[in-house]
């Protein structure tokens, strides 16, 4: 770790108090020492005073230091590192506090408390080793300490509770109980510890379960010594990191590596899968899945190229526009291929529907009641919601293609060199409506956070691009409801989509559409289903 000087020697100075507050703490076991004791409860606001150094002196560090000078992960860890040790010299005063209520001084002289302490006494001697040497060995070493003790804890918690009935005085096994779980505690701030100096040497956040997973992940690539750099976090959880050979002998990352639960990653590899079968070529190769307890990894093949986000955002005009011929001509082989008679609904208003609440939770005025004005009546969200879900009942898709299941702009990959179409971040994949694909497309443009004019019309051009594609298909497949069954997808996907958006102009803006749309739904009369259109440019604009 890269620390200024006075930061350094402040935490060097915590990690020597609280090993000495462990210490004495396995002392007063043993000896049930008044002394000790309160030597122990005298030196509470010392450790305080030194944690509070560190943090001023990284907030000093960042307010001061020269540009190119401070390293951001390494103060970040300072701070956490100052924080647990503290919290370590906290729970050794509640473990002394939990002593005076014993009914004999001595009653935890031949207890286990003493066995557990030394562990925590081992780990936080190989802290400082570990800061000084950037050593990400020795911080797993002091992590593994948390899985030790937690075994040994559950041994004595196990032992306690049998042999609580048969003491004279229960209170002191409850007691002594108390302590141990005080100690176990200690070694999840270890733990805590352990991460911290991980996350500072590697320049991002790890815990250690992503640490060993990373680790296999490398030996799977045949390398000793990579750069890893976070890309993303997505929603559900997952980490996602680009591997590159740290000697700069390979251009660009080697491989995409992705961490989180087991559940999704499951979902995301059986996906992949999939689409190798039903349509080689546009997803990328599953390089490793290594599972552990509920969390997973996957090590992915990263593609070559920029997300259709990128594109619009930063290429060429002609560019944008070889990019949308080319997902057009991707959709139409992809749909054409996978097309089954089987009709699967998206249930676009039970999707919304499930987001709702956290929809409100970010903007909850969107929530309106009934009101009548006049002899107007202006419905409810609710009600619009209901009504729309009553319509979308009898609008099953005539058929059914396999989707993305989730198209943003950022999960489709264009390769301008190769002029080549990949899907990433593929666990929702399946056969379904098409409307979902297009819908999440369409609005993944518009709630793009830019103002310039030009940006703008160029966002517009690629929502109404696959717009004129996607209805052109639906014509081609005698496909007479999808204006209808789209209308349902945008205003789901204009209402879902504002939870992740806090600016309240651009939020308002889409739920005003999505409102626009439902009550157009709802005023179209049955017989009129399938001439249904929307104003769909001016809905973009």
């Amino acid at each position: 770790m890269h620390l200024p000087k006075s930061i350094h020697d402040n935490l060097h100075f915590l990690l020597a108090e609280t090993q000495s507050q462990v210490n004495n703490l396995l002392v007063l076991l043993e000896t049930a020492s008044q002394t000790v004791s309160q030597r122990i409860l005298d030196r509470q606001g010392y450790t305080y005073n030194l944690k509070m150094r560190v943090h001023d002196g990284c907030l000093d560090t960042l307010r001061h230091g020269k540009k190119g000078n401070v390293n951001i992960y390494s103060l970040r860890a300072a701070e956490a590192i100052a924080s647990d040790l503290e919290r370590i010299t906290d729970l050794c005063h509640e473990c002394v506090r939990l002593m005076a209520n014993l009914s004999r001084r001595d009653a935890l002289k031949k207890s286990d408390n003493a066995a557990l302490l030394s562990k925590i006494d081992k780990g936080i001697a190989l802290i400082e080793h570990a800061i000084e040497e950037d050593d990400t060995r020795l911080a797993l070493k002091i992590g593994n300490i948390e899985r030790e003790l937690g075994r040994a804890y559950e041994r004595v918690f196990k032992k306690h509770l049998k042999t609580l009935s048969k003491q004279k005085n229960p209170e002191d096994a409850l007691t002594s109980l108390f302590v141990s779980q005080r100690i176990e505690e200690m070694g999840d701030i270890l733990l805590s510890i352990s991460e911290s100096i991980m996350s500072a040497k590697l320049g991002q956040p790890m815990h250690i379960d992503r640490f060993r997973s990373l680790k296999t992940a490398l030996s799977d690539l045949g390398l000793l010594n990579a750069d890893v750099e976070t890309i993303a976090e997505t929603k559900s959880g997952s980490a996602i990191a680009g591997i590159s050979a740290s000697n700069g002998e390979e251009n660009g990352y080697l491989a995409i590596f992705k961490d989180g639960k087991k559940e999704k990653l499951k979902e995301e590899l059986e996906s992949v899968e999939s689409w190798h079968e039903i349509y080689p070529g546009l997803a990328p190769q599953i390089l490793s899945y290594k599972k552990q307890g509920k969390n997973a990894a996957l090590l992915i093949e990263h593609l070559p190229g920029l997300t259709f986000e990128q594109v619009l955002l930063q290429e060429h005009d002609d560019v944008v526009e070889k990019a949308l011929k080319r997902l057009s001509k991707t959709l139409k082989a992809v749909w054409n291929e996978t097309k089954k008679k089987k009709k699967i609904p998206a249930n676009h208003m039970a999707q919304l529907k499930k987001r709702l609440k956290s929809v409100l939770d970010i903007h909850p005025d969107f929530q309106t009641s009934s009101v009548k004005i006049g002899s107007q009546k202006v419905i409810s969200l609710d009600d619009l919601i209901a009504q729309a879900a009553q319509i979308e009942k009898e609008l099953a898709p005539p058929f059914s293609v396999y989707i993305h299941g989730d198209f943003n702009l950022d999960n489709i990959i264009f390769d301008p060199e190769n002029q080549t179409i990949k899907f990433i971040d593929l666990h929702r994949s399946c056969y379904q409506d098409y409307t979902q694909d297009i819908s999440v497309f369409m609005v993944s443009n518009y709630r793009l956070q830019v103002l310039d004019n030009r940006t703008r019309s160029r966002i517009k051009t690629s929502a109404l691009y696959l717009h004129s594609y996607a209805k052109e298909f639906a014509r081609k497949n005698n496909d007479e409801t999808f204006e209808l069954r789209l209308a349902l997808g945008l205003a789901r996907s204009f209402i879902t989509s504002t939870r992740f958006i806090l600016d309240k102009g651009l939020a308002n803006a889409m739920y005003l559409r999505a409102v626009y749309i439902l009550e157009n739904i709802q005023a179209c009369p049955k017989k009129h289903i399938k001439k249904f259109k929307l104003p769909i440019e001016d809905l973009f604009t």
